[in-house]
């Protein structure tokens, strides 16, 4: 039986640059960062608290940066991460709204322009 969902990938241009992006700041913590030679580099970043990481692989891998990556990520007070957030820099789509099914969400992309879905939990 499966337990968790151990990772999913998006692709970055330049490694360095998104660890940066996503440590510094998203305040995700680096979980792994592994040479697996020829250049090639096993580069994972998770919120804190999370066990499902985040790949942060290189154009090497074979995929290419940019666009929507299915990924979304809840915060327990939306406004605070969004005036965080973009007072840091990060690029929004829109500001916060309420969805048609009563949550508070937006969307912001990395550096690379990977594009993530930002939702408020849900009460109760």
């Amino acid at each position: 039986m499966i337990s968790h969902i151990h990772s999913t990938t998006v692709t970055v241009a330049d490694q360095d640059r998104a660890l940066d992006f996503y440590t510094n700041t998203l305040g995700f913590q680096t979980a792994m960062d592994i040479s697996m030679g020829d250049g090639m580099r096993w580069l994972t970043v998770v919120p804190p608290g999370a066990t499902t990481q985040v790949v942060l692989a290189g154009t090497g891998w074979g995929g290419n940066p940019g666009g929507e990556t299915g990924i979304t990520l809840i915060t327990r007070n939306i406004d605070d991460t969004y005036a965080n957030w973009n007072g840091s820099g990060v690029k929004f789509k829109q500001p916060v709204e309420v969805m048609p099914w009563g949550q508070k969400a937006t969307w912001f992309s990395d550096p690379d322009g990977n594009e993530y879905f930002l939702v408020e939990e849900a009460e109760g």
